[in-house]
């Protein structure tokens, strides 16, 4: 970035590409790293935490950074593998920049920071923070009421001192655009106290999405800080299977106080899942798959089948038993997958294209026959039927794998990634 072009915002770059110089992607930008300096000069820019093909975080040193530009970043080809870790005299920009209050010099008045302009200084690498885009008064970005305005760094003070009470409405914004896994990505490496306001700011559906994707420790955490109201909303808003999880983690009283809380037939499916053994095709089902009754049409199939709230795993094939059509149901029929809704004429009965020659699983299948079951016959889901015929629920494959890999796996790093070394 040549001296004189305009300076960048940070919020910008969350989540913009990073490519070498042969065009190849290294990962995306997840925030900047600061040095605050001492005699009122503004903080000096030392690099961006990019998070590469694995989910781990990497350090990118700005020296390494050749050109930001067109929602890119370009940098050298020499990457530093080695995990980011955050450094006692070191600031993330958007993690701890965003929403936090500070004053304006001049008149003493507080205000909200929603946005960091950096600016590369002339004939050198060097970056630096030089501007903030503030609001007056207490509204945060999504709260249009006070003055906006752009002042040098020199104009504010109270980034020295640790903030409470920060706001969220501006980080939460630069997470629009990333996928659920993505900000619990993201939400993982906040501290505790940031990580609690990010998930205040968040609404009931989007969090708990994000929580599904959390390691577990994280979802209690998260959970034990919201009212208790809300965190009934929030386990109503996430897919029964994974509220049980959580629910699971939680003390006896907890437990029971948060089911207490949540609309029956939401807490009914969860209490029903809990009643399984965790490792076995009870304790892994999602109660809710696509079920159709016998009279249903192809054309009936596909509109449920386009829901965009559906799994693709889930979305890959409809159940089809007699009334009623929620688990569980009356007498399991079968399975119609979808490549065969796709090839029969609109009007077809699903009854007459059924497969009923698999056969379904029982509720206290082990882990091990479910995970063979599904490679044996290359479904990405099974039924879950118990020994009345009646349909439970369904075992998708990403809840399998969630019980395969280790523990820690949404915190560690793929294998087989070999990383291009050099200091940081």
């Amino acid at each position: 970035m040549a001296a004189g072009t305009p300076r960048v915002f940070v919020s910008h770059l969350s989540g913009v590409p990073v490519f070498d110089p042969n065009g190849d992607q290294v990962g995306r930008v997840r925030d900047l790293v600061a040095m605050l300096r001492v005699g009122g000069k503004p903080p000096r820019l030392l690099g961006m935490v990019v998070e590469v093909v694995s989910r781990r975080r990497i350090f990118l040193p700005m020296t390494r950074v050749t050109g930001v530009e067109s929602g890119q970043v370009i940098t050298t080809g020499v990457v530093n593998m080695r995990r980011f870790e955050q450094r006692p005299t070191e600031r993330l920009v958007l993690g701890e920049f965003l929403d936090r209050r500070v004053r304006l010099v001049e008149t003493q008045e507080e205000v909200t920071v929603l946005d960091v302009a950096i600016h590369q200084l002339p004939a050198r690498r060097d970056w630096e923070i030089d501007k903030f885009f503030v609001r007056k008064g207490r509204g945060g970005a999504l709260r249009r009421k006070g003055e906006a305005l752009t002042v040098e760094w020199s104009a504010i003070s109270g980034f020295s001192l640790e903030e409470h009470g920060q706001g969220a409405e501006s980080l939460v914004a630069t997470f629009e655009r990333l996928r659920p896994t993505d900000v619990a990505n993201a939400m993982h490496h906040l501290s505790p106290k940031r990580r609690a306001e990010v998930a205040a700011a968040l609404d009931d559906d989007r969090l708990a999405d994000v929580l599904e994707e959390l390691p577990g420790d994280d979802q209690v955490e998260i959970l034990g800080k919201l009212e208790e109201d809300r965190a009934a909303d929030v386990l109503e808003a996430m897919d029964p299977d994974d509220a049980a999880d959580l629910l699971s983690e939680l003390p006896e009283a907890d437990k029971e106080r948060l089911l207490a809380l949540m609309r029956p037939d939401d807490a009914a499916d969860v209490r029903r899942l809990l009643s399984y053994e965790e490792r076995t095709a009870g304790g892994l089902m999602t109660t809710e798959p696509i079920i159709l009754r016998p009279d249903a049409t192809v054309a009936d199939a596909l509109a449920r089948v386009r829901q965009q709230d559906l799994s693709p795993a889930l979305a890959a094939q409809v159940y089809v038993c007699r009334s009623p059509d929620e688990t569980p149901t009356g007498k399991y029929l079968g399975t119609v997958h979808f490549q065969r809704l796709l090839r029969d004429p609109p009007y077809t009965l699903v009854s007459s294209i059924v497969d009923s020659d698999l056969v379904p699983l029982a509720p206290d299948t082990p882990l091990p026959a479910v995970t063979s079951y599904l490679a044996a016959y290359n479904m990405v889901s099974v039924p879950v039927v118990d020994e009345s015929g009646s349909l439970l629920g369904a075992v998708t494959v990403d809840d399998v794998l969630d019980h395969l890999l280790p523990e820690d796996w949404r915190e560690t790093d793929f294998q087989g990634e070999e990383g291009i070394t050099g200091g940081r």
